[in-house]
């Protein structure tokens, strides 16, 4: 058995925020790069694809709404056709600078208010993914298994990585739980461990309602301005070393498209 792990990173602009991205990347075996609208700026993303790049670490790109001041977590009502333009703008930039390190784009990752947004509207999703379809057809989307950017993945005829959450719960009806809500964080690095070992060897995740839901995941997501970031991976690492499960960019295991 293997899986991904993957790491939103580049969202600071700053020395110090280009180290504790570098150090994560000892252990993830993916990364997804802001792209400069909800955050990042061009050195970062140059910075951090390189040393991705110098790792061996997978690189995608992580487009979000254009609103800095708000890390991109506010929900934005762009038309459909704007939306792709900004697709296009952000994966376009980040691919440029893929390329330049001699490396090849794995993903493309929606941000915040944009992820959530994609995941239930169909309209939205058709509108990205679209504008991915156009700019390259072997690209991966990463997103929430049995969601709306699912089903626009397939009708573009792109490949799709299904992610989960390794610092964030789930709730009932299968939503993240919301970011205001006091228990939307996993706080304990083993915790989380047990909770994505478990996912993975029986399908299975509980719920902050107490249920539990069946998901299936191709990568494990942790995000990178978590302050704790870097204790959740080395922990979560280990935890899969000890359960057997090999950690593996998920661009090495699933069929590309096109």
């Amino acid at each position: 058995m293997s899986i991904d792990l993957n790491c939103d990173v580049g969202e600071s602009v700053g020395r110090e925020a280009l180290d504790n991205d570098t150090a994560v990347m000892a252990f993830a075996t993916s990364i997804s790069v802001a792209c400069g609208f909800h955050a990042g700026d061009p050195g970062t993303m140059h910075r951090t694809v390189e040393a991705a790049v110098a790792r061996g670490v997978a690189v995608g790109a992580h487009p979000g709404y254009p609103d800095r001041q708000g890390f991109g977590r506010r929900e934005m009502a762009l038309p459909p056709a704007e939306i792709a333009d900004a697709v296009v703008y952000q994966v376009g930039a980040l691919e440029a600078f893929v390329r330049a390190a001699g490396a090849r784009l794995q993903h493309v990752k929606l941000h915040g208010a944009l992820y959530n947004t994609v995941a239930r509207d169909g309209t939205v999703a058709d509108a990205a993914v679209g504008a991915v379809a156009r700019l390259q057809k072997d690209l991966f989307i990463v997103g929430p298994p049995g969601s709306q950017l699912e089903s626009a993945a397939d009708r573009h005829g792109l490949g799709f990585a299904a992610e989960v959450f390794a610092d964030r719960t789930y709730a009932a009806d299968g939503a993240l739980t919301p970011r205001d809500h006091p228990a939307a964080f996993i706080p304990d690095a083993d915790a989380a461990a047990r909770r994505m070992v478990r996912l993975l060897r029986d399908g299975i995740v509980e719920t902050t309602a107490g249920n539990t839901l069946t998901l299936r995941a191709d990568t494990i997501c942790l995000h990178g301005d978590n302050p704790a970031a870097l204790a959740f991976a080395r922990r979560l690492a280990q935890a899969l070393a000890d359960a057997g499960i090999e950690r593996r960019a998920f661009g090495l295991t699933l069929a590309r498209r096109g």
